[in-house]
């Protein structure tokens, strides 16, 4: 046994101190259960084979229990099975099924257009003809071909705070620099813009979702792909522009991807969905009932404000 320290010092004529852990540990490597067991085990003799034989039988039923616990676990998983795959296999064929009555009323929305763009010109004249064609370019309401500028971000290289977790989406491209993009173009001179397939016209939106980019509430990702048709020297003056130095400071400092070239022959088509907001006959009216309409559109820029701020 270890003695207590003696603060006087007046067993020995001096103080004494308990050894430290590491001589104590050296000392007595064996843990004082071990010599528990040891004693009563010399006391109280060794186990008879009851008493190992009980030790045994629980171990084996408790083993026995746990099998019995996984084989039921494992046949309500195999009986489970067969149901949800029906169940998804049944949601499948109803989103295809729903897909296809889609493009099938799609297509028939195009040849009833079709049809009435033919009947609307057999009633007009030559020029209300072509100031018509002229006025549904402009707007987005009929597809375009011609040569221009090609504009492609794509998001940089994304991390995570190696203490929160948090993903930092400083790199990402946001509805705002597709804003830029886009009045950058119509300021330098595009007659037409399509990003990432979607037209653009003078009721456009470009908005944010969380982390997803909404063209006209459609959905856009990386890469984006921004198309203009207008003059020649448009991709130059793009990217000697303010527009264009701005995607420069955005590729070094947060590597986002960007890239401007020159666009030759490519078709930009009509926009989806594309409502007439209003409408007034260019003449009056004449007593047979036929008049000459023309599209009230506005400015081909879409409707979106840009500001150079923080990311």
């Amino acid at each position: 046994m270890v003695k207590p320290p003696d603060p006087d010092g007046g067993a020995a004529g001096k103080r004494t101190y308990a050894p430290d852990f590491l001589t104590e540990l050296f000392q007595n490597p064996l843990d004082p259960g071990y010599a528990d067991a040891a004693a009563r085990r010399a006391k109280e003799g060794p186990r008879t084979g009851a008493r190992r034989g009980l030790a045994t039988g629980s171990a084996a039923l408790t083993l026995v229990v746990i099998g019995f616990l996984l084989v039921f676990a494992y046949r309500q998983t195999v009986d489970e099975e067969p149901a949800r795959t029906q169940a998804r296999d049944a949601l499948i064929a109803q989103v295809q099924t729903r897909r296809d009555g889609t493009e099938r009323l799609r297509q028939q929305a195009d040849r009833l257009a079709d049809e009435v763009a033919t009947l609307r010109d057999n009633e007009l004249g030559g020029a209300a003809v072509a100031r018509l064609r002229d006025l549904e370019a402009v707007t987005g309401v009929a597809k375009v071909r011609g040569s221009g500028a090609r504009i492609t971000l794509v998001d940089g290289p994304t991390s995570v705070n190696a203490v929160t977790g948090e993903r930092r989406t400083e790199a990402q491209v946001k509805d705002t620099d597709l804003q830029l993009a886009a009045n950058a173009l119509w300021e330098a001179g595009a007659e037409a813009i399509m990003i990432n397939g979607q037209r653009l016209t003078a009721t456009s939106r470009i908005r944010q979702a969380g982390e997803a980019i909404l063209v006209d509430i459609r959905p856009v990702g990386s890469p984006y792909e921004v198309v203009a048709i207008g003059p020649d020297d448009l991709a130059d003056d793009f990217r000697d522009g303010y527009a264009g130095e701005f995607f420069e400071t955005l590729s070094d400092r947060f590597g986002i991807s960007f890239e401007t070239a020159e666009a030759e022959d490519v078709t930009l088509e009509a926009a989806a969905d594309f409502k007439l907001r209003s409408a007034e006959p260019s003449v009056a009216p004449s007593p047979s009932g036929s008049s000459k309409v023309s599209s009230g559109a506005g400015s081909p820029a879409p409707d979106s404000s840009v500001t150079e701020g923080g990311r």
